[in-house]
């Protein structure tokens, strides 16, 4: 059971996501804000896999993936802006 956090984007959109056994777990929707910026507006953790830290994983993703493409995150969903009110690693991104 492996919990690994994949990324799909289409158009000015995308999502976060993951998938165990061949089903959607959770998932973390996005769009983009101009070329340099993605607003993340929807975290959902699928009944069942509360606690298991799905949430943070996606975000920290989204982090990793806003380093790498040198863009900024907007926050505008309250999970994802508490884990970066808690994280302060993450913030060289918002």
């Amino acid at each position: 059971m492996s919990a690994e956090v994949q990324l799909k984007i289409a158009d000015n959109k995308g999502f976060f996501y993951i998938d165990i056994d061949g089903k959607r777990e959770a998932m973390m929707t996005f769009v983009f804000a101009g070329e340099n910026k993605i607003i993340i507006d929807h975290t959902e953790v699928y009944p069942g896999n509360e606690g298991k830290g799905f949430g943070k994983k996606m975000v920290t993703k989204a982090v990793e993936y806003a380093r790498e493409h040198g863009i900024k995150i907007i926050p505008l969903c309250p999970f994802a802006k508490s884990v970066f009110d808690k994280v302060a690693e993450f913030r060289d991104v918002l």
